[in-house]
């Protein structure tokens, strides 16, 4: 495994990596680590491990959806005499 060292950042780029590092409850290597790997595509972000929790949070049609949305549509629907 290779390293690398970076030098000369400037004050508000090394401020803003200890921030996400003390966000993400990681080591400043760490959270460089994982932003190399995102802004390069070697990891892609946001949904890493969504077809890994599919089979537990199952997935709608379109068909689905539509008839939920259909079944929930009255709860939108604010009634003005009950607001008096």
């Amino acid at each position: 495994m290779s390293s690398i060292t970076i030098h000369g950042l400037d004050d508000a780029l090394a401020s803003a990596i200890r921030a996400k590092a003390r966000a993400e409850r990681t080591s400043i290597n760490r959270a460089v680590k994982r932003l190399l790997e995102e802004v390069l595509g070697v990891r892609p972000s946001g949904q890493k491990h969504r077809k890994s929790f599919e089979r537990f949070c199952g997935m709608w049609s379109r068909a689905q959806a539509k008839e939920f949305e259909k079944a929930v549509a009255d709860f939108e629907k604010v009634e003005r005499a009950d607001w008096r």
